[in-house]
């Protein structure tokens, strides 16, 4: 069946669509989806073609699938590698970009790039922050 006809059936009725707003963008939650948005483009079920980005046992695991593997066996069907988040934002970029640089969906790169990011600096630890300077004669008065 080919990636359009799959979309087609797919696009109004699947259980991974979140419709809450009556008026704006759907999402959807399906594996393989980058932006998390109902198209055709980034649709992970829909496409032969896919990368999914997702954080697994405190590493980032990017997958994506064979395209000329059988159906039938899903567990061969998908390629995988990871990165360890404490390697840095340029490695991030080395490995999301990897995949684009050989001919896989260089559409996606930027996208792939910014969720490689986004979840790195999710699991870094927030800087503290710094005290509020005091202003004011007011204000110094109070403190001193």
């Amino acid at each position: 069946m080919s990636n359009d006809l799959q979309w087609l059936l797919l696009r109004k009725n699947n259980s991974f669509l979140v419709k809450r707003v009556v008026e704006g963008p759907v999402f959807s939650k399906e594996p393989g989806n980058l932006r998390n948005l109902n198209s055709f483009k980034y649709s992970g079920l829909a496409n032969s073609k896919t990368i999914d980005v997702k954080e697994q046992g405190g590493n980032i695991k990017i997958v994506t699938r064979k395209t000329k593997a059988s159906p039938h066996s899903v567990s061969s069907s998908y390629a995988s590698s990871s990165i360890r988040p404490r390697s840095g934002g340029r490695r991030a970029i080395g490995i999301a970009s990897s995949t684009a640089k050989r001919g896989y969906r260089p559409d996606l790169r930027t996208a792939a790039i910014a969720r490689v990011s986004a979840l790195i600096a999710a699991q870094r630890e927030p800087k503290p922050t710094p005290t509020k300077k005091v202003r004011g004669k007011k204000a110094k008065a109070v403190v001193e």
